[in-house]
């Protein structure tokens, strides 16, 4: 049987082929094998592997290798410093979006009462990390998906946050007229069903409902845009992630509808990735 550093030798090399993160994949892997931290391996490098330990860590690396992402092997991935249960019902949770965090964070004032919704809450990481650290605020989060929704109520229930409420919902749909919020937030499907990206890397596999818009990527915003008039406050907020490339477009909506104080921000690489406007009325 291998030790723990060939196995990790061999897995590296067969991993560069499909991996940018070769080192870290394989020991992500062996971990979830043998049920230990990153600092085992290295504490432990000429410890033999059990057979049945092997057999599962080859059965992973066959995963890895057929390209099927990290996360949705493992099962989980860290957003804003907490774990969240993914799976291929929904997005896997990048850094990029962080960027909507902290700008909703700017805006949700601490300690006081405050309502938002997040639509297409996917895994539920915006709604469930605004929840947390926004513990007086009210917040509700939708997603057309039963399956998304029953990954999100897990993920808010091992984080213990109570001030979320799930609702199945086509974006506001299912929402009453009366219902008004200081903030509505989303990141929808932004990407054109002929982006070459799609045949690429992780989202292969990742659900092509939480990717894909008709009108160049741009319907769901425009949807999202212009029902969110209708249950926003006075001078309540409207923050969408899009596309890098999308910002012209996304601003233009924005305008069109009546909404001021349009700004787009930046994310982690420099590109524009977040558009926020402010209702009128």
């Amino acid at each position: 049987m291998p030790t723990v550093q060939s196995a990790l030798n061999d897995a590296v090399q067969r991993l560069i082929s499909v991996s940018e993160s070769s080192l870290l994949d394989a020991e992500i892997l062996l971990c979830l094998v043998l049920e230990k931290d990153r600092s085992h391996l290295r504490a432990w490098p000429e410890k033999k592997l059990l057979p049945e330990q092997n057999s599962r860590f080859e059965a992973l690396l066959q995963k890895r290798l057929s390209g099927m992402p990290i996360a949705y092997i493992t099962g989980n991935r860290e957003f804003w410093s907490r774990d969240f249960e993914v799976c291929r019902d929904v997005l896997i949770p990048r850094p990029d979006t962080e960027l909507l965090i902290e700008l909703a964070l700017k805006l949700i004032p601490e300690r006081q009462p405050y309502r938002l919704i997040d639509l297409g809450t996917g895994s539920g990481i915006i709604a469930i990390t605004l929840a947390a650290e926004r513990p007086d605020s009210e917040v509700i989060a939708t997603d057309f998906s039963t399956n998304a929704l029953a990954i999100a109520r897990r993920n808010a229930q091992q984080h213990n946050v109570r001030n979320i409420q799930f609702l199945q919902s086509d974006w506001l749909e299912a929402i009453s007229d009366t219902a008004l919020f200081n903030l509505v937030v989303s990141n929808p499907p932004y990407v054109s069903d002929n982006d070459p990206h799609l045949a690429e890397g992780d989202v292969r596999f990742e659900p092509k409902s939480a990717l894909i818009a008709n009108n160049h990527g741009l319907s769901d915003i425009e949807r999202i845009a212009t029902a969110a008039r209708r249950h926003l406050l006075p001078q309540g907020h409207l923050l969408i992630e899009h596309g890098y490339n999308q910002q012209d477009q996304v601003q233009a909506i924005f305008s069109q509808l009546n909404y001021r104080n349009i700004a787009t921000y930046p994310d982690l690489s420099g590109q524009p990735r977040v558009t926020y406007g402010q209702w009128r009325s």
